[in-house]
């Protein structure tokens, strides 16, 4: 858990963020959506996200791939993406995530034979 401090500094700069979001004319769902990420990636590393490095997100890019939805993923560096440029100032550091390509189901399909044996069989 995040020490007295450290959450105290996390809250100073989640208000800001919620303030910034709001100045930027963010809807109320997006406000919603960002700063839930916000909360989680702090809940993930139990930091405060502003201490993050490049190799830490990278972490919880790959774990997000692994185990959220594509639009969950996207949400979460957008929301991070806000944070460092919009409330932090600072520059942000590019963590490049492909989309995994969509896994084709094969749909079950009968052969030729299959088909005849069970015209065959049947009265």
């Amino acid at each position: 858990m995040m020490n007295t401090q450290e959450q105290s500094h996390f809250n100073s700069i989640y208000q800001s963020y919620l303030n910034e979001l709001t100045l930027q004319g963010k809807s109320n769902k997006t406000i919603d959506s960002y700063s839930r990420c916000i909360r989680q990636v702090a809940t993930f590393f139990d930091v405060c996200p502003v201490n993050l490095t490049t190799e830490q997100l990278k972490t919880y890019f790959h774990y997000l791939v692994l185990h959220k939805s594509w639009s969950m993923v996207k949400i979460s560096r957008c929301a991070i993406q806000f944070l460092y440029r919009h409330v932090l100032g600072r520059p942000w550091v590019w963590v490049n995530i492909v989309k995994p390509p969509k896994q084709q189901v094969i749909q079950a399909v009968l052969s030729l034979n299959e088909v005849a044996a069970i015209i065959n069989t049947t009265r």
